[in-house]
């Protein structure tokens, strides 16, 4: 018998002969604004009679730096409970419409049709359905019968920046081929009200609705477009519990600890030392970081480790500002906020998510891609 040799991954990236290129990214949130404080008030009114201690919690509204977020539910909705059975089904009918929007809008910034589109990648954490999205929208748009999809599912906050790495993945695998990618997450349908807890307070305060999606093409490209390099990851042991969902009879409760800008500050550093190591590359190769804002006190930190002064991760601010934290997209926003500005270079996408995981993409914004 012969042993397969284990792959070098490392390696196995510099034999890849085709090149990927991003022919299109778009951004789209659902049609409600929650204004922070709305969203304060309104969490009054549901938690100030129960909840001993909201008014010593009530700054976090205060302190998330959010502005104002999207939601796929008008703020009335949120004044009642929801079992876990309505919650599904209005994740299914609003990640539907709101896929379907992402995808449309990013074959046409791509100049392309659906039935041009090979394969797709479907990515969310915030619901649950069989059939995926994605085939649900393939009964609405005219996708080839033979396109190969992907559904990705529980990822979470991760989930833009290794979405992207597997369309990239699969786009590299069919030379020649087109990827779109969709990624959708409605963090709002989480809400529990009958979770008296400091978590489901900070989730409020924190989290919006909102997708993106994304053409990836693999083969020749021009020194102006936007081109996808290494991607990786690392996964920390025995960290199952810092983020995620439990999940009962009410739904998904969020599970995140408090400590999670400690463990940026303790452990990112050598995770992403790890992943430029693997990739063959270094700090240097860096132009500028596009991270997922996870939220005010995880940007403070990524500025500390990417040797940023405060404040100095301004677009990453302003889209949780504008949008609170989607989860997923959120940092696709971010890459495309960049890109709006006309930023040029080697950009290293970053997220952490369940698992506990940190996620690394690099991609080459070149001068003609804004």
């Amino acid at each position: 018998m012969t042993l397969q040799r284990p792959l070098d991954l490392a390696a196995a990236q510099h034999l890849v002969p085709p090149s990927v290129t991003l022919r299109s990214l778009v951004t789209v949130t659902p049609d409600h604004h929650v204004p922070q404080i709305v969203a304060r008030e309104r969490a009054r009114e549901v938690f100030g009679s129960r909840m001993p201690f909201f008014d010593q919690l009530q700054q976090v509204f205060d302190n998330a730096a959010i502005d104002t977020r999207h939601s796929c539910l008008p703020v009335e909705w949120f004044m009642g409970e929801a079992d876990f059975g309505e919650k599904t089904k209005l994740y299914v009918k609003n990640a539907t419409a709101l896929a379907r929007k992402a995808a449309e809008k990013a074959l046409e910034a791509a100049g392309l049709k659906a039935e041009d589109i090979d394969q797709i990648v479907f990515v969310s954490s915030t619901g649950i359905s069989t059939p995926s999205i994605e085939a649900r929208i393939m009964n609405e748009m005219p996708f080839r019968r033979d396109v190969v999809r992907l559904p990705i599912f529980g990822l979470g906050c991760a989930g833009g920046v290794l979405g992207l790495s597997r369309a990239a993945q699969m786009a590299r695998a069919m030379p020649g081929s087109r990827c779109l990618l969709i990624v959708v997450e409605f963090s709002s349908l989480a809400f529990r009200y009958d979770r008296i807890t400091k978590s489901n307070l900070v989730a409020c305060a924190l989290f919006g609705d909102g997708g993106a999606a994304a053409v990836l093409e693999s083969g020749s490209a021009a020194d102006s477009a936007v081109m996808i390099g290494a991607g990786g990851e690392h996964c920390w042991p025995d960290t199952l519990d810092v983020m995620g969902w439990d999940v009962d009879g009410q739904g998904l409760d969020v599970i995140f600890k408090q400590s999670i800008p400690e463990i940026v500050s303790r452990d990112m550093p050598g995770a992403l030392e790890g992943f430029l190591g693997s990739a063959g590359l270094s700090p240097d190769d860096i132009d500028r970081p596009c991270c997922h804002p996870g939220g005010a006190k995880v940007v403070d930190e990524l500025e500390k480790v990417f040797g940023y002064e405060p404040m100095g991760l301004d677009a990453e601010r302003k889209v949780l500002r504008e949008n609170g934290n989607m989860s997923a997209p959120t940092v696709l926003f971010v890459l495309d906020e960049l890109i709006r500005r006309g930023t040029t270079g080697s950009l290293l996408l970053s997220a952490l998510g369940p698992g506990f995981t940190a996620a690394f993409q690099m991609v080459h914004v070149g001068s003609g891609a804004a």
